[in-house]
């Protein structure tokens, strides 16, 4: 307050205040002042003044509920929490998850035989995905991190096209330049997705941002894992989506792993949801093997982020059942029985089938039909993939400049001239012309 009172004695009589360059501006008088001795009035925060010294517990609260409609047999707990979808679109959530599965296994299967080089499972997390992509429009942008091909697949992806990019081959949209389940699809709005961790969220801010600015009524979702939520990235992200007030959903599949990091070593706070209120951000935590609860959070958090324009974080709690890729081996840090447990007691897929036997909708006879169709589908479209040849070798020196520059343009010439000379010591024949 000492402060405070050699400004007021400065004060010129007639009430106004006199800069230093001369200049005199009014102020308020002294009696206007006797609140501030009572309110801060730092800019950075809006508190009240306490004399006690006290510093603030991490776990002030407890921790923060998990959301669910269903319990673990498919049982709707709350009936005015029931979205009360209709049959048809749960059986395409049923359908979509399956499928995934069942892909899963033969890719899987396919890089262990040295078909591809590499691979992601999704299983476990069939719920967040499913969930997730069927509560929003389809003209919302969605960026991916790798574990999201659910998401893909429900927005009508074929499965030819994720094969094709785990191959490789001509069909594949990238031409044979990324590695597998880097999947992508302009028509779909889905955005290719890259390598480096979490480089996607600030990028779905500034996405976010620009929907705003064109008044544009969609909204961005963005995957990421509770390990990527360690990125600076995502502090940065959570930052400008709530100072610049976007519409984004950041959606956090918190699977209790980054690679083959445990939750326990990762962070001391109470999860990724907790983070959220910090940066002024509304948060929520659901159970991801709870497809409904998923479905519901992310249908109201999409709704409200483009009606008020403010950024939503989702924090679905899973599990997951694979190993992190191809190249990990999670025997190494983590249990048989724990993985069991999820995989036989807490399920999504399992949950959601509970669920539609209790209504009527399926049966065991419908399940075996259903899981051969799909395997054949599958199967298909894998046999497919192996056939097509790869693409042109020109693809490896295009779409990067409109112009090829001379420099690239003497590599493609160079290797030309190699091939023509040693072209016998390679496949050239996998090749398309």
């Amino acid at each position: 307050m000492a402060a405070l009172r050699a400004l007021l004695r400065v004060r010129t009589v007639a009430g106004r205040w006199r800069a230093a360059g001369g200049r005199q501006t009014t102020i308020r008088s002294q009696s206007e002042f006797t609140s501030l001795e009572e309110k801060p009035q730092f800019p950075g925060a809006s508190a009240d003044f306490v004399e006690s010294l006290e510093f603030i517990q991490p776990n002030v609260i407890s921790g923060i509920p998990i959301y669910r409609v269903m319990d673990r047999q498919g049982q709707i707990i709350n009936p005015s929490e029931d979205p009360k979808i209709p049959k048809e679109k749960v059986l395409k959530f049923y359908h979509t998850m399956t499928l995934l599965n069942t892909m899963d296994r033969i890719l899987y299967e396919s890089q262990r035989q040295g078909r591809i080089s590499f691979y992601m499972t999704n299983y476990g997390e069939e719920g967040t995905h499913v969930g997730s992509a069927a509560a929003l429009q389809d003209t919302d942008l969605v960026f991916g991190q790798y574990r999201e091909a659910g998401v893909l697949m429900y927005r009508g992806y074929p499965l030819d096209r994720f094969m094709a990019q785990c191959y490789g081959n001509a069909l594949d949209p990238g031409k044979g330049r990324q590695m597998p389940v880097h999947y992508g699809c302009k028509d779909l709005n889905f955005v290719t997705i890259s390598s480096p961790l979490a480089t996607q969220i600030p990028q779905a801010v500034g996405a976010a941002y620009s929907f705003k600015r064109e008044n544009a009524d969609r909204a961005v979702i963005c995957y990421f894992g509770e390990g990527a939520a360690s990125e600076g990235d995502a502090h940065a992200a959570f930052n400008f989506s709530a100072t610049l007030e976007c519409p984004v959903l950041f959606f956090c599949r918190n699977n209790g792993y980054a690679i083959s990091t445990p939750t326990s070593e990762q962070y001391r706070g109470d999860g990724i949801a907790a983070r959220g209120p910090g940066y002024g951000i509304l948060s929520i935590r659901v159970d991801g093997n709870d497809v409904f609860a998923v479905y519901n959070a992310t249908k109201e958090a999409r709704r409200r982020a483009v009606a008020e324009n403010q950024p939503f974080l989702i924090e679905a709690m899973t599990y997951r059942i694979g190993h992190h890729s191809t190249s990990d081996d999670s025997s190494a840090y983590r249990s048989v029985d724990e993985v069991n447990y999820w995989d036989k007691q807490d399920h999504p897929i399992s949950r959601l089938r509970n669920y539609m036997l209790h209504k009527g909708w399926w049966d065991e006879e419908q399940e075996k039909i259903w899981r051969k169709k799909s395997r054949k589908m599958v199967m298909e479209a894998f046999e497919e993939a192996e056939r097509k040849h790869k693409p042109k070798l020109e693809h490896m020196f295009s779409d990067v400049y409109s112009e090829m520059p001379a420099q690239l343009r003497k590599q493609e010439q160079n290797l030309m001239k190699h091939l023509k000379l040693y072209g016998e010591h390679y496949p050239l024949d996998s090749f398309e012309k």
